[in-house]
Formats: structure tokens, C-alpha cells, sequence
């Protein structure tokens, strides 16, 4: 069933919602989040029952290419990391980390992120970020960023990196063995 597929913060949210008609600010206490949050995690939940999506071969998938991109940033291969990287790439990053100064283009920011990935590599777990394989970077055992991934056919198109605490709270994380 699709809905087993959701994260449960996912299928509160949607099934209070979609369901049951309850009001995003009714929703948000039950979740121990923003209004907003809960009306991203609906919308998540929708479009995945829509699509049927995050089976086990979606996160099998996920985790192929999560597990490459991990890899080849832990042994700064550029190469190895641009093989797993769409050329169209989105990465999408808090404000914090635009301020500093984005880097244009997916061989741009694959140099980049080999190049100051390996002193916080110890640091990176994979885990399920919100139903989806992605990263999370703990130094100290204290949360301090949260990496999501979009993959399709085996290629990373989308990386969201999440550093902005409230954010942080309101994700949806469980670690995975490496």
C-alpha cells in the first residue's frame, strides 16, 4: 500500500488533511511543527501517492547513487562525483550558504564539494531525510545539516542542503547503516 511507503510524519499530515479535512494549524501541534511544515509534508505525501512513489526499489535506487556521491566526496574524485550527478543539477542551499558565495555549474560545484567535503566527512551519516535517502552532518553528536537528494535514473538531479535550525527540527530523520 502507497501510504505504508510515506514517512509517518508524511501520513499524518496528509491523512488529517486530505482525508479528514483538519486545518493545516489544527495539524502542525499533533506534528510538533509549523503550519507550513505540515502543509509541505501533505503536499509531499500527495504528489507521492499520486506517483506511487518511494518503493523499495526507489530507495534502493536512492541509495546507489547516495552511497556514489558520499564515496566519491569522502576520496575528493571530482570524476566519480560529476558520474553520478545529472548535468542539469539544482542545488539548492539556506541563505547562509548563498551569502558566502554559490558555485555556478555542476563541474563548478563538484570541485567545490570535493574540496571542502573531506575535513567534515567523518561527520556524514546516510540516513532517511523526510522518506528519502540523503545525508545528515553531525558534528559533536549535535545536528547541523541535512542533505536531501532527488535521483531519476540513477542520477542525482536535485540537492537541497539544510543547515537553518527551525528547518532542521521540523525534518523527518531516521539514520541508515553505512
Amino acid at each position: 500500500m502507497v501510504l505504508d511507503m510515506l514517512s509517518p510524519a508524511e501520513r499524518i499530515a496528509f491523512v488529517l488533511h486530505d482525508v479528514f479535512d483538519l486545518p493545516f494549524e489544527e495539524i502542525a501541534p499533533i506534528l510538533d511543527r509549523t503550519p507550513e511544515a505540515a502543509r509541505q509534508l501533505a503536499s509531499r505525501a500527495r504528489r507521492r501517492v499520486r506517483r506511487g512513489e518511494t518503493t523499495n526499489a526507489d530507495l534502493q535506487s536512492q541509495r546507489i547513487a547516495v552511497d556514489a556521491f558520499l564515496a566519491a566526496l569522502r576520496a575528493g574524485d571530482v570524476e566519480g562525483l560529476l558520474a553520478v550527478l545529472d548535468p542539469e543539477l539544482v542545488v539548492r542551499m539556506d541563505v547562509a550558504h548563498v551569502a558566502r558565495g554559490a558555485h555556478r555549474g555542476v563541474e563548478g560545484w563538484a570541485r567545490m564539494a570535493t574540496a571542502a567535503f573531506p575535513r567534515y566527512a567523518r561527520f556524514v551519516q546516510p540516513a532517511l531525510v523526510d522518506g528519502s535517502v540523503g545525508l545528515v552532518m553531525a558534528p559533536g553528536g549535535k545536528l547541523s545539516r541535512a542533505i536531501s537528494f532527488t535521483v531519476a535514473n540513477g542520477k542525482i538531479t536535485q540537492v537541497e542542503i539544510i543547515t537553518d535550525r527551525d528547518r532542521l527540527k521540523q525534518l523527518d530523520l531516521s539514520l541508515l547503516d553505512e
